[in-house]
């Protein structure tokens, strides 16, 4: 085989190559919430353990973006890919997971729905911020919170549950 042929053949197949790895490849997901001015953004990991065994426990990173009336909470596999996102505003929330769309006026609920447990959602964005608001039921430990941890625990109501967060630095 001549060498012009060969090296037209080598170089459709790398191009080839090329696009099939090129749509493979995710581009950086916008957050809608998060291009807001002045909207305070987390990228980490978390784990919540729930002492219940019907609970499955939720390990995942995590994006967190906005406030507790406006935000959005993205999980993602290790790979980085959507697991799920829920934005909530005072209309109400919205759950996006495994191609089903759920809307609900209580963000609570769709948060139970999302990790099996529920969360205080609007406690977390003071407790990321270093401020160890009380809310009823829950010990927040913020003392690492410079090295990027927060521990969070459920006493009651029962089942006792554990939220771990490690921030991305």
């Amino acid at each position: 085989m001549p060498a012009m042929p060969l090296r037209r053949s080598l170089v459709g197949a790398l191009a080839g190559c090329a696009l099939v790895l090129a749509g493979c490849a995710s581009p950086p997901r916008p957050s809608r919430t998060a291009e807001q001015a002045g909207t305070r953004r987390w990228n980490g990991r978390m784990a919540l353990q729930v002492d219940d065994p019907a609970v499955n426990p939720v390990s995942a990173g995590f994006e967190l973006s906005g406030g507790p009336q406006h935000g959005e909470l993205v999980l993602l596999n290790p790979l980085g890919n959507v697991l799920a996102t829920l934005e909530w505003s005072p209309a109400g929330a919205v759950l996006q997971k495994g191609g089903e769309r759920r809307t609900s006026p209580s963000l609570d609920a769709l948060v139970l729905e999302l990790t099996g447990s529920a969360l205080p959602v609007a406690a977390l964005f003071a407790w990321l911020d270093g401020d160890a608001v009380a809310v009823p039921g829950w010990t927040v430990d913020t003392s690492r919170l410079d090295d990027g941890r927060l521990t969070a625990q459920r006493q009651s109501p029962l089942p006792e549950a554990t939220l771990r967060i490690v921030l991305d630095r």
